[in-house]
């Protein structure tokens, strides 16, 4: 039996359970996200259970939510990039520390290190110089010889590949929107990530939760768009994938990750 439990609750949140702690990646726990509404059915309140600690990547609206870190009671740990903590605090969230890229954080038996990311820390995006600003990054997660990467938002870059030995990475492959700005990795680049980071399983997220208000029903071509890309990325990121050694775990948001094995030494 392995000892990993994973739920894609949907967009970048995924419930961790490892090492006698909940984890929770970027939650995003409510129908509606300022202009984008929820597409698959709501979250609900197993998904925010009992939950110990919370890891939050970045500052965009669409990872750090204040609506639904309130949901989760002031006793929950929150980590947060460095630099951003008091900001976190006068938002009224109190029990938060913060974690760069290179440190670790020790909860219970459950260790979190920062590793980089190739994406904007601004909480209003790469061009606003107004607002918080923390360096965005991602997390390694371990516990019970059992290692868990959340990448959070990223593009590709080199350092991945010495991230170590993981069990399962948690890769986005799309957004929210018909298009992708800059630091965000296609089906295509996460496929190409898995050669850096060589995990036993890739469970791709940040897809099929999201969308602007109104957009996947509209007419034409651009909801034709919309309605495709709240689909297919998981499917294209796996097709793209066939030829390595990970096995590509698709799981639509809302549901349990059917794990394989993750027995070290073997793949597949």
């Amino acid at each position: 039996m392995s000892p990993l439990g994973l739920r894609f609750v949907g967009h970048s949140t995924v419930r961790v359970e490892l090492a006698g702690r909940v984890v929770l990646t970027d939650p995003v726990l409510t129908d509606r996200v300022s202009a984008l509404t929820r597409v698959t059915s709501s979250s609900t309140p197993a998904d925010r259970a009992d939950v110990d600690l919370v890891l939050l990547s970045h500052l965009h609206g669409d990872h750090v939510h204040l609506p639904s870190l309130r949901l989760l009671g002031q006793h929950v740990r929150v980590v947060v990039p460095r630099g951003a903590g008091d900001w976190l605090r006068s938002k009224g969230v109190r029990n938060v520390d913060e974690l760069a890229p290179g440190e670790e954080l020790v909860d219970g038996d459950l260790r979190v290190t920062g590793v980089p990311a190739a994406h904007s820390g601004h909480r209003w995006g790469p061009r606003s110089t107004r607002g918080p600003q923390a360096e965005a990054m991602g997390h390694l997660i371990e516990g019970a010889d059992t290692t868990v990467y959340a990448a959070g938002d990223t593009d590709l870059f080199p350092e991945m590949a010495g991230f170590g030995d993981i069990d399962v990475a948690l890769l986005p492959v799309w957004g929210w929107g018909p298009t992708l700005g800059p630091g965000h990795l296609t089906p295509a680049r996460a496929a190409e990530a898995l050669d850096l980071l060589r995990p036993r399983v890739a469970v791709p997220v940040h897809w099929g939760t999201l969308a602007l208000a109104g957009l996947p029903r509209a007419p034409g071509r651009h909801g034709a768009r919309m309605r495709r890309l709240l689909v297919d990325p998981p499917r294209e990121f796996a097709a793209e994938a066939a030829g390595s050694p990970t096995r590509v775990v698709v799981t639509q948001p809302g549901e349990d990750v059917a794990l394989p094995d993750l027995a070290r030494g073997t793949r597949g």
